[in-house]
């Protein structure tokens, strides 16, 4: 088996390990149910991937119950830290501001998350400044 904080999930995975993180543990019916359409395939290719996760250790299997019941066994801001690790080496050259530009020109950034970007730039700077804010 892969070590399970290493493996780059696919987009069909990380479709599943979405409605995992949102919903918590799940029978495979629940998780095929609640993925986005552009997702949704058959119910057996949703059980098929899940079986797949699970010799992965993307996700754990509970097999107590008569339908067995599926939990990610990655935790989703590593995985999504380790995604944009690799999205900013492979596509913007290593570079964070170029990353964090294109990423807020894309669509229009609420009033919310254009004052958790303040806040975060903030307590980045506090923190490279020894934290003397």
């Amino acid at each position: 088996m892969t070590d399970p904080k290493r493996e780059r999930p696919t987009d069909a995975q990380l479709a599943i390990l979405s409605v995992l993180w949102t919903a918590g543990p799940a029978t495979v019916r629940e998780v095929h149910e609640a993925l986005p359409e552009a997702s949704k395939r058959g119910y057996t290719t949703t059980l098929k991937q899940m079986q797949i996760m699970a010799e992965q250790g993307l996700v754990e299997r509970d097999e107590s119950h008569r339908s067995h019941v599926y939990k990610a066994n990655v935790v989703q801001s590593e995985t999504q830290g380790r995604l944009v690790d690799d999205l900013m080496q492979k596509a913007f050259g290593g570079s964070a501001t170029r990353l964090v530009m294109r990423a807020l020109s894309g669509k229009a950034a609420s009033a919310e998350e254009l004052a958790e970007v303040r806040e975060l730039l903030d307590r980045l700077e506090g923190e490279r400044q020894g934290g003397t804010r």
